[in-house]
């Protein structure tokens, strides 16, 4: 299952300040609260659960040596952590891959309703739901998970992407489209 965390601006800033400034306690908060979606973000996109782990965990070491060598992140905490995840992907992976099928079955959890005729009608959009993010480019993949899986702003995604604010929009307008295209019912 996906962790999203909704963004709580002012709060993230005062951790964020309170760690810069050497507090234990801060960076064991930042851990808890941003080891679970930074995992799962790179589990998704490395397709295996240890490798996940081994990164999830080099992101809070790095962090960590930001914090102690007077190179912390300035503005947002959420897009510094994915940035760093994003970046030990593609050393590790490439850039150019797209999400292993098998993950895409975390991140789109399975329905929750106990009469048969909704779960089968659930199982049937979530499955087409998979192909269709299956068939995206991968920088299409990736801003959807970014946007709407980990609720990140646009300008958090451009951060981490490398990207435009307006280059983002534009991209996660084709994945839209892209999307809904591909989810169209045939006639």
């Amino acid at each position: 299952m996906i962790v999203l965390i909704l963004p709580d601006f002012q709060a993230e800033d005062r951790l964020l300040a309170r760690a810069r400034a050497g507090d234990n306690a801060a960076i064991s908060q930042i851990y808890d609260d941003y080891f679970p979606p930074v995992y799962q973000y790179i589990r998704l996109r490395a397709g295996d659960a240890g490798l996940a782990e081994d990164l999830a965990a080099e992101v809070f070491v790095r962090l960590v040596q930001a914090l102690r060598g007077g190179n912390p992140p300035r503005r947002s905490l959420r897009g510094w952590l994915f940035q760093v995840a994003r970046n030990l992907i593609y050393d590790h992976r490439g850039q150019a891959d797209r999400l292993p099928q098998a993950t895409l079955d975390d991140w789109i959890p399975a329905a929750a309703e106990y009469e048969p005729e909704t779960q089968v009608m659930r199982a049937y959009t979530v499955d087409r739901l998979r192909q269709a993010l299956v068939a995206l480019p991968a920088d299409q993949q990736e801003v959807i998970i970014l946007r709407f899986g980990q609720m990140l702003s646009l300008q958090e995604t451009a951060d981490i992407m490398g990207k435009s604010v307006s280059a983002v929009k534009a991209l996660q307008f084709r994945a839209v489209q892209a999307l809904r295209s591909l989810l169209e019912p045939t006639t």
